[in-house]
């Protein structure tokens, strides 16, 4: 029924300026990691003419980057600093009539508060003021209220005797979902929505219970609210979040609260159509099939009625749905095959065509009412920036935040690679070439895998592919069944089997690099984080092909980490209960057959990582030291899922790089 469209685009590599380099391109190298900057998701004014945006750096002292607020012109020129060196501030957002930017930053030691900056110049002006800080905020439609979303705040300690030293509390839980990284132990204390009056300065709750309320949207008259929550009797024990919506201008009583979807998957990121007649989100439909559920658009009445699905048929995955200014299509990011692309439907249904497609990834994007697009796009050797798009117009380049390093840098040739599985099953994959590389010659060569699983390597720059390019490596990404671009099917082909058809998946990858003449099957060496840690310990399992691995912030024995990580009703849904099925656990904990390993392993993780634990990574290290295997554990103190310190994530490459030196390439770390 639907016909998708792809338009061709040059690279952007040609939006690169001629800039005139003292000495040869060189390699990339760990230190680049911090000269590299990130660039934020955009904001358009909206007249369309001005672009807001965060870049962040790293900041060294602090071991930690650093995000400043910038400006330019939508149609391209020279960037203004909205906020100074050494004065935070992120989340940037217009107020309606374009005069201010609005924008969230924890300053002066205090907590996250609302600020706002006129945009002809000035000093900031904080207009928050909530105790336990705010965790987001959007303008209303006349610009003179904020619908803030606030996290219930501690209840106030017992003043004590201020000589004796202050001892912490014990934790006392009683949720079934108990933990979350990055969190902790969880309490009672929620996420609700409050509107804020800007001239009175009154804070008013709008919704309030024993729930998580978020992605809060106002309608175009400012009259209500429209927001996703799981408001089941008991939350935890599903993932069936539905869109509500609430009157703005009066306190929570509950009289006003109006469920408008029934969908038992997850629905969310609801936006409204300028006439305020319908809603935009997205569906998770298919509950059974958890997180490798397609995740579908969705259209609903604002007064309530039968969801459209118009891009059910895609079976592939959208996300951040907004409406254009007049109303007549539907804009969404689409995930495709190693892809994301920009993309628009009409309101009514009908044919989906690419906006800004091609060998890329469109990571975020924002909208004018007259049309103009702002896009961040990314290449395999082009970090994310950001570019405009007027109707019917060309991309218009707007950031160079990594111009000047990028001149100064040869980058691995990158190569988008098909092959077949060993049953047939066709995976894409990208193939890196090393830095330097020699037709005839073959190389010491990386299989990385990324976590998820459902998730993708994307035709996006990838640092660490890069780093062990120009270290002298060939390095295989593959998206393997599990992946998250190619359909549900394919995603959920691993359903409760993980490490099987997923690992046939990778090692043809590797075979294909063989093939082509390139890899050296003697010289192998794999590794990844999360499910990459995960179906590397499946893969170091199974064959000894590999001389080195490195396995980061993975699972080993699963039925130890039920009630430990914060994957108890997943774990649930895709085994059973443990006590019940317990086979179902024992088939995929790779430490059962953690005798078969011979590859020299690299254990590595965050110590307080409540994702994937560091345990099972120590498990698979006391086993192979008790056997007398080569091994080696790495613990990051203080360290969630992701490494936030600039010092452990530089230390982490090079460990990478020494392990597989000495293991893979044979030469002295």
């Amino acid at each position: 029924m639907l016909h998708l469209m792809r338009r061709l685009w040059p690279s952007l590599l040609a939006t690169l300026p001629a800039v005139v380099v003292a000495q040869a391109p060189r390699p990339i190298a760990i230190s680049d990691l911090t000269a590299l900057k990130t660039v934020g998701a955009p904001r358009l004014s909206p007249d369309g003419n001005q672009v807001a945006y965060t870049i962040s750096t790293a900041d060294v002292k602090k071991d930690r980057s650093s995000t400043r607020i910038w400006m330019s012109p939508a149609a391209g020129g020279d960037a203004i600093p909205m906020t100074g060196a050494g004065a935070p501030g992120s989340n940037p957002k217009w107020s309606p009539d374009g005069k201010y930017l609005g924008f969230t930053a924890a300053r002066n030691g205090g907590e996250t508060q609302v600020w706002t900056l006129n945009r002809m110049g000035g000093e900031a002006e904080q207009r928050t003021e909530v105790k336990q800080g705010v965790d987001n905020f959007e303008w209303s439609p006349d610009g003179t209220r904020l619908l803030l979303t606030i996290k219930d705040a501690k209840p106030d300690k017992p003043k004590g005797d201020s000589a004796k030293p202050e001892t912490p509390d014990p934790v006392v839980v009683d949720r079934l979902q108990f933990k979350r990284d990055n969190t902790g132990y969880l309490d009672r204390r929620r996420t609700h929505l409050f509107v804020y009056e800007l001239a009175g300065k009154r804070l008013t709750q709008i919704t309030s219970g024993d729930f998580d309320d978020s992605d809060a949207a106002w309608s175009p008259d400012g009259k209500q609210v429209a927001f996703s929550s799981n408001r089941t009797a008991e939350p935890d024990n599903n993932r069936n979040s539905d869109i509500w919506i609430v009157a703005a201008d009066n306190a929570d009583t509950g009289r006003t609260l109006r469920k408008l979807t029934s969908n038992p998957g997850a629905d969310d990121s609801p936006a409204w159509s300028p006439d305020g007649k319908s809603i935009a989100y997205v569906a998770a439909i298919d509950v059974p099939a958890m997180w490798y559920a397609t995740q579908h658009l969705a259209v609903i009445p604002a007064a309530g009625g039968t969801p459209a699905l118009p891009t059910k048929a895609m079976d592939r995955n959208v996300s951040t749905p907004r409406f254009s200014g007049d109303g007549k299509d539907i804009l969404f990011l689409l995930e495709d095959s190693g892809e994301s692309h920009l993309a628009r439907i009409p309101a009514a249904g009908g044919t989906v065509t690419r906006v800004i497609g091609g060998f890329r990834s469109v990571s975020a994007f924002d909208a004018a009412p007259n049309g103009r697009i702002a896009a961040r796009i990314a290449e395999p050797t082009f970090p994310g920036e950001l570019f405009t798009l007027a109707p019917a117009g060309p991309l218009t380049r707007v950031t160079h935040a990594n111009d000047s390093l990028l001149v100064t840098l040869k980058l691995a040739q990158v190569e988008n690679i098909h092959f077949k599985s060993r049953d047939g099953t066709e995976i894409e994959g990208f193939l890196y070439y090393p830095v330097g590389y020699a037709p005839g010659l073959r190389y010491p060569t990386l299989l990385r895998i990324h976590g998820g699983p459902v998730s993708q390597y994307e035709a996006a720059f990838n640092f660490e592919a890069q780093l062990f390019a120009a270290n002298g490596y060939a390095v295989v990404t593959a998206n393997p069944r599990g992946s998250s671009g190619y359909g549900q099917a394919f995603s959920q082909a691993i359903f409760a089997d993980w490490g099987n058809k997923d690992y046939d998946d990778v090692m043809a990858g590797v075979d294909y690099a063989i093939g082509k003449g390139i890899a050296d099957s003697t010289r192998l060496g794999v590794g990844g984080w999360s499910y990459g840690g995960i179906l590397t310990n499946y893969v170091i399992t199974k064959t000894n092909r590999f001389k080195g691995a490195t396995s980061g912030a993975s699972e080993a024995h699963i039925i130890s980490n039920y009630g430990h990580d914060h994957y108890q009703l997943e774990y649930e849904q895709e085994l059973g209960l443990p006590w019940e099925n317990r086979a179902a656990y024992e088939k995929l904990s790779s430490f059962n057959d953690v005798a078969k390993i011979v590859t020299p392993t690299l254990w590595m993780g965050g110590a307080e990582d409540w994702n994937v634990p560091i345990l099972n990574s120590e498990q698979m290290y006391q086993a192979m030291k008790r056997m007398g295997r080569e091994t080696q554990l790495v613990v990051y103190p203080g360290e969630h899922h992701g490494l936030v310190r600039l010092t452990f994530q530089k230390d982490r490459l090079e460990r990478y790089l020494a392990w597989f030196g000495k293991y893979v390439m044979g030469a002295t770390p």
